[in-house]
């Protein structure tokens, strides 16, 4: 990279180097600027020729430059010969001024190391594009190496130079003397110019009389700059030592010979023996022949021929040269209408344009640009002649790349893009550029669309010509893509919308609504739901046409998969003003057909949606209320598995305590339960707060989701409780049939129970709790009778004690597999196991004569009452304790720890039902003992 910039800064050096070199001093550098070499050109290509602009005016020119440094081989009195020779074709090229000759801008300046002089911009000399490339720079510039001449331009240079030399024929009576590529210099725009004046000869008799042209000798002694190129130069100018206007013409079939030839002269010429040379070339023109002149094109082989014969009559002169039908090819005759446009009316120049977009596609497209663009575009200055030139611009810019475009037509156009005057002309314009919109949508850079472009198309909407209107309407859509966003948005929509707001025209109307519905695709969402969509209901007309270009609108927005209209607007606005508007009277059958079609299926969309939407509200609705309904029972359950499991433990260890109580103490009980309800104690107190948190632990949990899972049943030895269950029961009927009084609700009843029951009611709440049956183990081959326990009212106390309030009830219920005992047979049954170690019970007689019997004392009885209720409830030591793995899969025990008699197998818990009257607290159960043993 550092090598390739290294080289770049030598070259750039260099070439600077020497344009300084060639005119530092000269005083045409006062006034321009000397730019790079571009080419060379003049007798033996000696003048370099430099790019170059004015400094007051920036205005592009070529600068001339011959460096003394050419001739320092030779003496003193030659340079000043070559010097006076150059000065004089360049001062004579000065005072003469054709469009067929090189315009001076400058004239010579003579400094101590060049002379210099300027010209119209060039490009290069005809010498340089057919390959002759001495004085040029190094490396070669691209553009002459690549340069390629076309036919058409080879015909038009080849007529521009006959009209040249018909000018110098006839009106200045004048010999070039030395045509030859060297000296026809080609210009920027690619017109063949006519320089090199040093060998020119004047007619020495006056203008009414017939030309004479003094001829000189051919001097080979003279520098080579000081003679012409022999190799152009006619016989008579070596052999005779004359010369006419003939001699002109056969140097011009040299150049056409050279030209159609790669540069190749006719002849090759020995400056050394020149008079030799020109005795064998005499003979060979004698005799030459068509084939010689294969390479030049048949239609003008034979006036080449003509012009290069010896005879110089015979030579066709340069105005007949330019009446050949060679040159009257339609690519040729168009340059030369150019050329001469502005010798035409506005007529004339109307018809031409008209019929040039059928001849630009025949040409060349740097002969377009070079020859054709520069003409074209001068005519903008024209306000009469813009519509006519503007298609034909435009056809160009069409074949031009983007670079070509912003450089060589952008510039021109922007003062035709804000023409608005004459209005016919500006109307016209309008028309014009909305046809090729695309193209200046396309090549156009951004910030001059916005500027120039867009205004434009703003102004053709807001045009009274109903005609542009309709036309831009219809264009829009075709280069909406190409239009950004904002400026769609914000300036293009609110023009559409008052042309249609505004106009009386049914036309510009519709064409609105269309124009609307086309560009939808490239507008917002929401911006078509908030914007587009109400406009449509301020449209006041109601034809036909106008109503269905709003349902067009309509459909597009609601079946675009970009768009679509949600179902709240379709309720609330869309199908309001949609429905109305489809029983209009102006509307035939297939026209409402497609008003109800379309809301028809807008209301398909807004059931199934809302339809949707409810559904799912209605899901999670209940799935919500489900998750709430399993946490509040899941809390439920708990707290009141809790409370019931410490109310029984309070239950039965209050009781256990109030029959070991005396009389006494039952007030003091009474008193301090009551204080007890009245405060709570500092352990209810944590267990009330345990609770809370409990509680605030499972509302912040996440919702429970339940996993299936393979349930295996564990299988284990069961264990066989039949004697523990037989001496519970035994120990139960005995002290059943001991009792002095026995209730009368009290007695066995044959139920069909499979399993026990238990039910308490809790001495702080009256909730019932109900807990589900359970029977026990198949596999241990007994079936224990049913036992229920509840409080209930005094008529059906465990005691039957008329006045014991809250006591137990007790109720053994066999199951199928068990005899049905009456209270009889239950004593004789058991008496067996029981009474071997117990004296006989004397209950019945105490009944009868109780007045007579001693009685007991209280505290012996309180404490034989306090036994049994130990014997009870509590097991014996060492008994095992019964779990539900082995009671069987369907023991069910809920109770928490602390239950009391979970360890029980005869207790096993199975229905908590609420009595009708609630168990009271210890001190009512003594109450009710007092009552019942007086």
């Amino acid at each position: 990279m550092e090598s390739m910039l290294n080289k770049l800064k030598s070259t750039v050096t260099k070439v600077t180097a020497d344009v300084t070199s060639a005119v530092m001093g000269n005083p045409v550098t006062r006034e321009f600027d000397v730019g790079r070499h571009i080419a060379s050109g003049g007798n033996g290509l000696a003048w370099k020729i430099f790019n170059g602009t004015k400094k007051s005016t920036k205005q592009e020119v070529a600068v001339f430059v011959f460096d003394k440094k050419l001739i320092d081989k030779y003496q003193k009195f030659e340079k000043d010969q070559i010097i006076d020779s150059l000065k004089r074709g360049v001062q004579q090229l000065t005072r003469l001024r054709h469009p067929r000759l090189l315009t001076v801008q400058h004239p010579l300046e003579e400094s101590r190391d060049c002379l210099a002089f300027c010209t119209e911009p060039v490009c290069a000399s005809l010498a340089n594009v057919l390959g002759s490339w001495d004085n040029l720079p190094s490396p070669l510039p691209s553009d002459i190496k690549e340069y390629k001449l076309y036919d058409v331009e080879t015909k038009y240079g080849l007529l521009q130079v006959s009209e040249g030399l018909s000018f110098l024929h006839s009106s200045v009576k004048m010999v070039h003397g030395n045509v030859t590529p060297e000296n026809i210099i080609l210009n920027k725009s690619g017109a063949w110019k006519i320089t090199g004046f040093d060998f020119c000869i004047q007619s020495t008799n006056p203008s009414e009389q017939e030309p004479k042209f003094p001829c000189k000798e051919w001097d080979p002694n003279l520098p080579s700059l000081c003679l012409p190129n022999p190799e152009y130069l006619a016989p008579e100018y070596i052999l005779s030592v004359s010369c006419e206007t003939a001699s002109d013409m056969y140097s011009l079939g040299a150049v056409m010979y050279a030209v159609f030839n790669k540069g190749k002269p006719i002849f090759e010429v020995n400056k050394q023996d020149i008079y030799k040379s020109f005795s064998r070339q005499l003979d060979q023109l004698s005799r030459l022949s068509s084939s010689n002149l294969q390479n030049i094109p048949e239609e003008v082989r034979e006036h080449v021929k003509l012009l290069l014969n010896v005879a110089p009559a015979v030579r066709p002169d340069a105005d007949q040269m330019t009446k050949i039908p060679f040159f009257d090819d339609v690519g040729a005759v168009t340059l030369q209408y150019f050329d001469s446009l502005f010798q035409r009316d506005n007529l004339q120049k109307s018809q031409f344009f008209k019929g040039l977009p059928k001849v630009l596609p025949k040409l060349p497209k740097r002969v377009i640009i070079q020859r054709i663009l520069p003409c074209l575009t001068s005519e903008f200055v024209n306000p009469d002649m813009v519509p006519f030139v503007l298609p034909n611009v435009l056809l160009i810019a069409e074949e031009c790349t983007k670079e070509e475009y912003i450089r060589l037509i952008l510039p021109d156009l922007g003062p035709v893009f804000k023409q608005q005057e004459p209005i016919q002309a500006s109307n016209m314009i309008l028309l014009i550029f909305l046809q090729k919109m695309d193209l200046l949508l396309t090549k156009t850079p951004p910030d001059e669309i916005k500027n120039s472009v867009l205004p434009m198309v703003y102004r053709a909407l807001e045009a009274p010509s109903i005609q542009i209107q309709e036309l831009c309407l219809n264009i829009i859509p075709t280069f909406a893509n190409l239009i950004d966003y904002p400026s769609m948005k914000n300036s293009l929509i609110p023009r559409i919308k008052n042309a249609c707001l505004q106009t009386s025209s049914l036309a510009v109307r519709v064409n609105s609504l269309v124009c609307l519905g086309k560009i939808l695709e490239y507008l917002d969402k929401w911006f078509v739901l908030d914007d587009i969509l109400p406009f449509l209901q301020q449209i006041p007309s109601k034809e036909p046409a106008v109503l269905m270009g709003i349902l067009g609108i309509y459909k597009c927005t609601f079946t675009h998969k970009k768009l679509g209209i949600t179902k709240e607007q379709l309720a609330g606005k869309v199908l309001p003003h949609l429905i109305p508007l489809s029983i209009e009277n102006n509307l035939n059958l297939n026209q409402f057909n497609s008003f109800i079609c379309v809301i028809r299926d807008m209301l398909n969309r807004l059931e199934a949606e809302h339809k949707t939407k409810l559904e799912q509200l209605h899901v999670m609705q209940e799935q919500q209320k489900s998750l709430d309904i399993a946490n509040q029972m899941n809390v439920s359950e708990e707290a009141r598995s809790s409370s019931a499991s410490n109310q029984i433990d309070k239950v039965f260890n209050n009781t256990g305590t109030d029959l070991l109580t005396s009389g006494p103490d039952n007030k003091d009980n009474e008193l301090s339960s009551k204080q007890k309800k009245a405060s709570l104690t500092l352990e209810e107190k944590q267990k009330l707060a345990k609770e809370q948190e409990q509680a605030q632990k499972l509302k912040s949990q996440p919702p429970l989701k339940p996993q299936a899972t393979a349930i295996t049943p564990s299988v284990k030895q069961t264990k066989d409780l039949t004697d523990t269950l037989i001496d519970n029961m035994s120990s139960l009927t005995s002290h059943s049939i001991n009792k002095a009084i026995v209730a009368s609700s009290n007695s066995f009843s044959s139920v069909p129970s499979m399993g026990v029951g238990m039910g308490f009611s809790s001495p702080a709440d009256s909730t019932k709790r109900n807990v589900t049956t359970n029977g026990l183990n198949t596999t241990m081959g007994f079936q224990t009778a049913g036992f229920s326990m509840g409080s209930g009212p005094t008529t059906q106390n465990f005691f039957s004690g008329p006045s014991a309030t809250g006591t137990t009830k007790m109720n053994i219920v066999p199951t199928a597999n068990m005899p049905n005992y009456s209270p009889m047979s239950a004593a004789s049954a058991i008496s067996p196991l029981t009474q071997q170690n117990r004296p006989p019970d004397m209950s019945a007689l105490d009944n009868l004569f109780g007045p007579q019997k001693p009685k007991v004392s209280m505290k012996q009885l309180a404490q034989q009452k306090s036994n049994q209720w130990v014997n009870q409830f509590v097991p014996p030591q060492g008994s095992p304790s019964v779990s539900s793995s082995v009671m069987g899969p369907q023991m069910n025990m809920i109770g928490q720890p602390g239950f009391g008699i979970q360890g029980n197998p005869f207790f096993a818990p199975q229905n908590f039902a609420q009595p009708a009257n609630t168990m009271t607290n210890s001190s009512s159960a003594s109450n009710d003992l007092k009552d019942l043993f007086g």
